[in-house]
Parts: C-alpha cells; structure tokens; sequence
C-alpha cells in the first residue's frame, strides 16, 4: 500500500519503512518534527538576514560567495539526507543555514531587479508563503483535504512533470532556446497561469507532507525521522517561497 505516495521525493515508503528496523532512541512524534522544523526554518531566517546583510554593507562579493556556496553545498547536504535519513539529525541543520544563504542572496537580486516597480516584493513573498502553509495545515488539520489515493496520484504526477519540465527547460537553455514563459520577468498571461499552477501543486505536497509526519508516528519511525520530516517539509517550503516570488516577479513586470 502505497502509503507514503508524496511529491517530495524527501518523503517516500521506502525511506520510512525501512527506517522502522532501527528505533533504539525512542519513536517520531509529530510534535518533535514540527519543533524541528522551526528550528530549521530559524536557521533559514539567520542565514538569509546574514547575505542580506552583506549586500547592505556593499559586501557583494561576499553575498555572491555565499550563494554559490550555499547553492553547491545545499544540493550535497539533500543529496545525502534523502539517500541516508539517519543523517539528517546532522546534516539537516547545517543544510538550513546555507538554504538561508542561497534564499538570502537569491531575494537580494530579485529585489534589486523588481524592488523599484513593486517596493516590498520579497517581505510579502514571504508573508504570502507562511500564510499558504498555514492554511494548508488548517485544511489538512480538518480533514477538509483529505489525501486519498487519487488526489495523492494526481499531486505526484503534476510534480514529477513539473521537474521534467523544468529540467528540459534548463538543457534548452544550454543551447540558447528560450521558453518566453519561462521567464521570470514574462507576465504574459500564460506565464502567470503558469506560475499559479505550480504553487498550488506545491501546496498540496505540503498536505503529503503533513500526513507523511503524522503517519511515521503512528507507524512508530524511530527519533531521528523527527529530523527527516523536518527537512522533507523544509524542502516543500522552499520551493513553494520560490515559486510564490517568481509570480510576483510577474506581475512587477506589468507594472508601469
């Protein structure tokens, strides 16, 4: 039974079920992954205040740094949590900190290419995005989107072509071909439907997510998936930030 059907790759059966031969310090508990998670999210916070610190000190050789750095060094960090859950307890908070690097410096230069036709777009990009999340937890929390088998296919195969298209996307651009749409500053119609349509799909793999946590208690996964879910729900978080900034982005460029 395909239990753990999510399309954050973070978060599969095979990971959690295999992670139930070794519980030796205790079991997952919802509430220790959320505490994690904000304690994650805190990291992400410190690091992304600390770029964008550099950037107002006219350090911005130090941003840029920082952002390659945290670029390169998140990819490995999430490249070894998701093969070795075990690790997160290590990796997951120091992967935060450079995903706050990388987001940090990233808003920089958006706010640096928009901030003049639309004046706050990265504070509101972040309001928005907490304020997706937490509307999401209240219609999963009651059971007014209930994850069935079917909404779970839908939500997996949207992402999943979502990635490909976004890979495909990125092999064109090695050969100087450009989807118009596909950019950030194209606020054609088309781009902006676009861009709607992913943020839903990836708030509706927050709702995967949260049942990928709440399921792994009751499954009994041992202490350090706590760490695990944490970052698989960090991870969500992330994307749907971005996501959320390129669409303002958008509508910034129809501005006069």
């Amino acid at each position: 039974m395909a239990l753990f059907e999510s399309g954050n790759p973070t978060l599969s059966e095979k990971i959690f079920n295999r992670s139930l031969s070794d519980v030796h310090d205790g079991t997952m508990t919802v509430r220790g992954s959320i505490n994690k998670f904000g304690f994650l999210m805190l990291l992400v916070i410190a690091g992304a205040i600390y770029t964008w610190r550099m950037f107002t000190l006219g350090n911005q050789e130090t941003m840029m740094t920082l952002m390659w750095v945290g670029l390169f060094g998140g990819l490995i960090l999430a490249i070894i949590i998701s093969f070795k859950p075990a690790m997160a307890r290590y990796l997951a908070p120091p992967y935060a900190l450079l995903e706050g690097f990388l987001l940090g410096a990233f808003s920089v230069l958006v706010n640096a290419m928009v901030g003049k036709k639309y004046p706050g777009i990265v504070t509101q990009a972040v309001g928005l995005t907490f304020a997706v999340a937490l509307v999401m937890f209240l219609l999963y929390n009651f059971r007014i989107i209930k994850p069935t088998q079917k909404l779970k296919a839908v939500i997996v195969s949207a992402t999943l072509g979502i990635f490909v298209f976004y890979m495909i996307t990125m092999v064109l651009s090695f050969f100087h071909v450009n989807i118009s749409f596909m950019s950030w500053g194209d606020g054609s119609l088309i781009g902006i439907g676009f861009s709607i349509f992913v943020i839903i799909i990836a708030a509706l793999n927050l709702i995967l997510d949260f049942e990928r946590i709440e399921t792994g208690e009751a499954m009994g996964a041992p202490k350090y998936m706590e760490w695990y879910g944490a970052f698989g729900l960090m991870v969500t978080l992330i994307w749907l930030y971005i996501e959320i900034l390129k669409l303002l982005t958008r509508f910034a460029s129809n501005r006069n």
